[in-house]
């Protein structure tokens, strides 16, 4: 069946927030705009004419979709190799959605992305409609067919598990790309205490390769532990240069709202290295190494304005 075009337009006009509600429940730019393309198909057999919110009706469909889709994917993440971490997104890409307040840039932080893989699916929904959309618990309870009070009870609880004692510093795109530099400096430098001031002494990191490239199947935990495995990982090799297949370009960017290193070889976005920065220092270095979980880095990469890279490592 053929759409009116001014069906199709209203549609369009939701995608972008459809976009950032799917990537926020699922951690996947890939996944969000699957969720969203089958929201289209169904808004497209549906009797528009009975449809009396077309804004409530979509996002209905789309977080019953991505429900769905959450519970399959904890079965998947059982078997998948090593650490699973979120798609990462580069500042700009519009799936990252609403960020004028502190609790919407939070929300989509790499940070509380991966926190989020502890919470139910019903949990995830209602953080995420009420944190960084602004849904009444009202419109929530009617989205997820349940009552306003279990609606709170889910959003309160979500906050509990998402809570892990530290209150996490928001920090300009300044302050962001000097913490950034210092964390390169004192990661190439060779020192292992130049990186051990720049860690709480709890801090920890976590790399997801998928089974696609070298990278721990186990967090490294503790800062001394950290400050080596770092000084280890940025030390150029012949052998490192082989494996990447030529030398690495390393910037400065924002990522999910949090400081990060963006490793570059010919081009392609080879690694993302976000950093959680608290008022005590950096409390946990996420690695996003994945192919599969690169490539709409890569495209924002080379069609933005990147400037020069920090350093060559590798």
């Amino acid at each position: 069946m053929t759409m009116a075009a001014e069906d199709v337009s209203r549609f369009e006009r939701s995608r972008g927030r459809l976009e950032a509600i799917a990537y926020r429940m699922l951690g996947s730019a890939g996944e969000a705009e699957d969720a969203v393309q089958e929201t289209f198909l169904r808004w497209q057999a549906a009797d528009l004419t009975r449809i009396e919110v077309p804004e409530a009706w979509l996002t209905k469909v789309l977080t019953n979709l991505c429900l769905n889709q959450l519970a399959s994917a904890r079965a998947r993440r059982e078997t998948y190799f090593g650490q699973w971490l979120p798609e990462p997104l580069l500042d700009g890409d519009p799936m990252l959605g609403p960020a004028d307040t502190a609790e919407q840039r939070e929300s989509v932080s790499y940070a509380v992305l991966t926190l989020m893989e502890r919470l139910s699916p019903n949990e995830r929904a209602v953080y995420v409609l009420r944190e960084a959309f602004d849904y009444a618990h009202r419109e929530i309870a009617e989205i997820l067919e349940i009552s306003e009070s279990s609606s709170q009870q889910l959003f309160r609880r979500a906050k509990q598990h998402l809570a892990d004692g530290r209150a996490r510093t928001h920090v300009d795109e300044a302050v962001a790309r000097r913490i950034v530099e210092e964390f390169l400096a004192a990661a190439t430098s060779g020192r292992t205490e130049s990186i051990v001031r720049l860690l709480t002494a709890d801090a920890i990191s976590v790399g997801d390769g998928g089974g696609k490239v070298a990278a721990r199947t186990t967090a490294v935990e503790g800062g001394l532990a950290v400050a080596r495995f770092l000084r280890a990982w940025f030390k150029p090799t012949d052998a490192k240069r082989l494996y990447v297949g030529g030398a690495a370009e390393v910037y400065a960017w924002a990522v999910n709202s949090e400081p990060a290193l963006v490793v570059v070889v010919n081009g392609e976005v080879i690694g993302v290295m976000c950093l959680e920065v608290t008022a005590d220092g950096v409390t946990a270095v996420r690695t996003q190494a994945n192919p599969d979980k690169l490539a709409r880095a890569t495209e924002l990469f080379a069609a933005s304005d990147h400037g020069e890279p920090l350093t060559t490592i590798l």
